[in-house]
């Protein structure tokens, strides 16, 4: 079992920068990929990053690409998510999801993770 916990979350003015953190439990953090998802309101969920088992190889929604950077710490079983000017569309509830996924073709599709957060609040205000 894998618990996620997700925090940074909050009120910021277009171009503004905040740091998602998932802080996760359990012994085989480091096994599995680490996804960032988030839905807006009225809207489904969407991919918006990933990051493989040892941080190798990482995957973006093209709208983030550039503005957001994906990152994870095993040791401290966290997983990261740079989020760089940010734009009122960012606006969102975003939450941290882990999953035993080995193809690339599977990383943005959330019936792949296994385990997921209560999410983070962001708000992007112009």
């Amino acid at each position: 079992q894998v618990q996620l916990v997700e925090s940074g979350g909050g009120l910021v003015q277009v171009g503004d920068s905040l740091r998602l953190s998932c802080a996760a439990s359990g012994r085989t953090f480091s096994l599995f990929t680490m996804g960032w998802f988030r839905q807006a309101p009225g809207k489904e969920r969407e991919f918006v990053a990933a990051i493989v088992w040892n941080g190798g190889s990482t995957y973006y929604t093209d709208s983030v690409k550039a503005r957001f950077t994906i990152s994870r710490e095993n040791a401290k079983k966290t997983v990261y998510l740079q989020m760089n000017s940010l734009k009122p569309e960012d606006t969102a509830l975003y939450y941290c999801a882990a999953g035993a996924i080995y193809y690339s073709s599977d990383y943005d599709d959330d019936r792949k993770y296994d385990y997921w957060g209560q999410g983070t609040q962001v708000t992007v205000s112009s």
